[in-house]
């Protein structure tokens, strides 16, 4: 008889972070591990590790993998990984040749844009896309209750979408794309190049850099904001007024019920979403009465990654 539970493991560049879940999306207990992300065999050694864990107390049906990388369409193998030393890595295959139930892998963004989907801030929609803000910007799509993959499993990657032509280079090898003017890199990138060249206006954000504009970081950029300082405040606004552009973008293609912004930068709240919000109705102004997707922050926290990995495994 089926138990109802699964596994969910989110694979990243520093911790792996493994949970039982059950079938309303509640976390029964989890344990968490440093990613060996060098090492392909290290980080296996150490998915099943957290999974013999977690059996140990739990009887589960399936294990679901979220991965911070590109997954094939058969959600087997991670083709390419930017933060671990995975290439054309078999892991679907390899953590299956060590458990006795099935194995699903699947991107980390797109594991989070299901939970978001099933349990949090898009439950009572339809359709919903996720944009990850972090590091860089992932994202995620579910149509028609479906989560969209694309031909070969890599869709949905806003990050690399062009925001400025022939602008600032990206890691991917492209020119002027969105990672790179609204993430939390750009945020901080933004924030040092006024602070050197308006360092009075930036008193509060350099008290907390020692004075020093190459030492400015995210947190920096978020606190002093909200206190007002008005190159950090900037900063925000040429992020979200970017995001903005680009959700409007996502709206025309896809006209999703609602989009949902996750990632560590929401964690800087409406510093964001506000320009956001701003330049996306601005941009679909010509709509005129034509309804469009509410933007809101994503809900299910660092656990969504385990959760909606647990929940794909289920299905």
């Amino acid at each position: 008889m089926s138990s109802g539970l699964t596994i969910g493991v989110d694979i990243g560049g520093t911790k792996v972070l493994g949970g039982v879940v059950d079938a309303e999306g509640k976390v029964l207990t989890t344990t968490l591990r440093p990613s060996p992300a060098q090492d392909p065999a290290q980080i296996r050694a150490v998915i099943a590790q957290i999974i013999r864990e977690l059996r140990a107390d739990h009887d589960v049906d399936a294990i679901g993998i979220g991965a911070a990388g590109w997954i094939d369409e058969k959600r087997s193998t991670v083709l390419f990984a930017p933060n671990l030393a995975w290439r054309d890595e078999p892991l679907r295959d390899s953590i299956m040749s060590e458990v006795d139930i099935p194995v699903v892998v699947e991107n980390d963004a797109n594991v989070a844009t299901w939970a978001e989907f099933r349990f949090g801030a898009g439950r009572k929609a339809n359709s919903a896309t996720l944009f990850t803000v972090g590091t860089g910007i992932g994202g995620g799509i579910v149509l028609e209750g479906q989560l969209v993959r694309g031909a070969h499993g890599i869709a949905a990657e806003f990050g690399h979408t062009l925001a400025v032509p022939d602008g600032v280079t990206c890691g991917c090898g492209r020119s002027g794309c969105l990672e790179q003017y609204a993430s939390g890199n750009a945020l901080v990138r933004f924030a040092r190049q006024d602070a050197l060249t308006h360092p009075n206006e930036a008193r509060q954000l350099l008290e907390h850099a020692d004075a020093n504009p190459a030492a400015i970081t995210g947190p920096m950029v978020t606190n002093a904001a909200r206190k007002g300082d008005p190159i950090a405040l900037g900063a925000f606004n040429k992020a979200g007024g970017y995001l903005g552009e680009a959700l409007a973008d996502i709206v025309q293609l896809l006209d999703p019920d609602v989009i949902i912004i996750g990632g560590g930068v929401i964690n800087a709240g409406e510093l964001l979403l506000t320009p956001a919000r701003e330049r996306y109705n601005a941009v679909l102004n010509a709509r005129g009465r034509f309804p469009a997707a509410e933007i809101v922050a994503a809900e299910m926290g660092p656990e969504a990654g385990i959760i909606g990995a647990a929940d794909l495994a289920r299905r």
